[in-house]
């Protein structure tokens, strides 16, 4: 990517991995229950990004968790109200931090998973090379290969993509498997997704709350692969995802509709396509939630409600031997 859109994304990165204070002003320490939550109310209802899209009426929500704040509640009961209002929208990006527990909605759990290492390692690929980040070797005999990338909090090298795509640049295609990869820093994307293209291209916008009303937003802002300077793969890839496909895994999908060498094989990705950034309640809690909107090449907000593959397919889990997603992406390469 350009120098440009490497701050962007940094900037992003920023918001993603911390709680900065970027739209929030200071607030006045307090331990009040009705003080806490009516400031955490209006910072969600000032900033949250995805109202219209999830349809969620946020008065009716204030309404309805007003009457479990009392003067007298506990910590613990306080937490309790607060996450479970936060969890209203969702949204895997929102969060409710405080020293005793921390609130989450997990969107994964709402569906049947679609990977299991044991399968993998059982029946396909019993000695998976481990290149940094990346887990590797040969599927069906030597014709195609397959990489599995766990977690985007781990860092992947341009050393570690030389390596993995010298080894395999005699196969058919390549099966990137990021099922369950819930996500994390975005700055390892265009160090893979480069490599599979030939020359820079648009693959989607992103645009970000700026104003009162829940439809406020920024003008939409394009972003760029660029083509990467060196070993490249151009063959037919096959990327594996499902529900446990989250945060920088849905943006990594989203972009890979743009690319006509690359095909989106299992399930919907779990979400996740907004940038999250938060503050600090009057009592020292933090919070975060999404405050940006990831939008496809049309301008079609469906990414935080997760990019549906270009193949369906899914995992039998009556069948632990065989892995029906694995083997719809090698039928597409044969």
């Amino acid at each position: 990517m350009n120098k440009l859109s490497y701050i962007s994304l940094a900037l992003a990165v920023a918001s993603l991995t911390s709680c900065e204070r970027i739209f929030w002003e200071e607030n006045l320490a307090s331990n009040d229950p009705r003080e806490n939550f009516e400031y955490l109310w209006d910072q969600v209802d000032r900033h949250y990004s995805y109202f219209d899209l999830k349809q969620i009426d946020w008065n009716e929500v204030k309404t309805r968790y007003n009457d479990s704040i009392s003067d007298g509640m506990s910590e613990e009961e306080l937490f309790r109200v607060l996450g479970n209002m936060m969890n209203e929208l969702r949204d895997d990006h929102t969060n409710l931090v405080s020293p005793f527990n921390i609130s989450m909605y997990e969107v994964s759990l709402n569906h049947q998973p679609n990977y299991n290492e044991r399968t993998i390692r059982d029946y396909y690929i019993p000695e998976l090379m481990h290149t940094g980040s990346l887990m590797h070797n040969f599927v069906d005999g030597d014709s195609i290969a397959y990489v599995r990338y766990s977690s985007f909090m781990s860092p992947v090298t341009n050393e570690d993509m030389d390596f993995v795509l010298n080894r395999y640049e005699n196969t058919k295609g390549l099966i990137l498997d990021l099922r369950a990869n819930g996500g994390g820093n975005m700055l390892n994307i265009p160090i893979i997704m480069e490599r599979f293209v030939d020359d820079r291209v648009l693959t989607g916008y992103n645009e970000t709350r700026n104003g009162p009303g829940h439809d406020d937003f920024s003008q939409p802002e394009g972003f760029y692969y660029n083509t990467y300077d060196g070993i490249r793969y151009t063959k037919p890839v096959m990327v594996l995802v499902d529900r446990g496909s989250y945060s920088a895994t849905t943006f990594f999908s989203l972009t890979t509709k743009a690319l006509d060498n690359v095909t989106l094989v299992g399930d919907t990705t779990g979400g996740g396509g907004g940038l999250p950034n938060g503050g600090q309640l009057p009592n020292g809690w933090t919070y975060r939630f999404s405050v940006s909107r990831l939008l496809d090449l049309d301008k079609v907000n469906y990414a935080e409600q997760g990019v549906p593959p270009d193949i369906i397919a899914s995992f039998d889990w009556n069948d632990l031997t065989k892995d029906e997603i694995l083997e719809r992406a090698m039928e597409e390469l044969r």
